[in-house]
C-alpha cells in the first residue's frame, strides 16, 4: 500500500523540514518489509483568496484533485477523532490487509478543510484540541506514520 501525505503549503528549509524528512525516510525504510511504499509528499499551494471561505474552497478543490482515485483518506481536523498511535497503526494495517492501494493523510491550510474534503475522508483524526503551527503538524504527522511502522514491526521505538 502506498502512503501519501497531501498538505496545503510548503515546508520551507529549516529544522521542521529536516525533521519531517527524517521521519518520512525512516517510515519508508521500515515500511518496505510491511508492504508499504512511500510515504510520498505532495504540497498544494496556499490560496491567495482574501476570504477564509474562498481560501478553503480553493485549497479543498486542489486537495481533492490531487487525491489518488482509489484508496483511503485520513484527514487531520480538530473536530476529528483523537486516536492513539496504536489505533493509527491498526487502521493502517487493516487498510493494507484489505488490499487498499493507497492511504492518503490530508493536512489542510490555515483555515482548515472544506466540507467536500471532510466528506471525502474515510476518517477525520485530531492531534488533540489545541491549535498547532502548520509546520509542526506536518512533523507530527510524519512522526506518527513512522511510529505506526515501528508498532507494526514490533520495533522498540514505540513504548506504550
Amino acid at each position: 500500500m502506498r502512503l501519501l501525505v497531501l498538505a496545503v503549503g510548503r515546508l520551507k528549509a529549516g529544522p521542521e523540514r529536516e525533521l519531517c524528512a527524517r521521519y518520512l525516510d525512516r517510515a519508508g525504510k521500515g515500511g518496505r518489509s510491511l508492504g508499504l511504499s512511500g510515504p510520498d509528499v505532495t504540497e498544494i499551494a496556499e490560496s491567495a483568496a482574501r476570504r477564509p471561505e474562498d481560501r478553503m474552497a480553493d485549497e479543498g478543490a486542489a486537495l481533492i484533485a490531487a487525491l489518488p482515485e482509489a484508496g483511503a483518506v485520513m484527514a487531520l481536523d480538530p473536530r476529528g477523532l483523537e486516536m492513539t498511535s496504536e489505533q493509527i497503526a491498526a487502521d493502517l494495517a487493516a487498510l493494507r490487509d484489505r488490499g487498499a492501494r493507497n492511504l492518503t493523510f490530508v493536512i489542510g491550510g490555515a483555515d482548515g478543510l472544506s466540507e467536500p474534503v471532510r466528506g471525502r475522508a474515510d476518517r477525520l483524526i485530531a492531534f488533540g484540541r489545541a491549535t498547532f503551527p502548520h509546520q509542526l503538524v506536518r512533523v507530527m504527522m510524519a512522526e506518527q506514520i513512522y511510529r505506526a511502522t515501528t508498532i507494526l514491526a514490533g520495533h522498540p521505538y514505540h513504548k506504550a
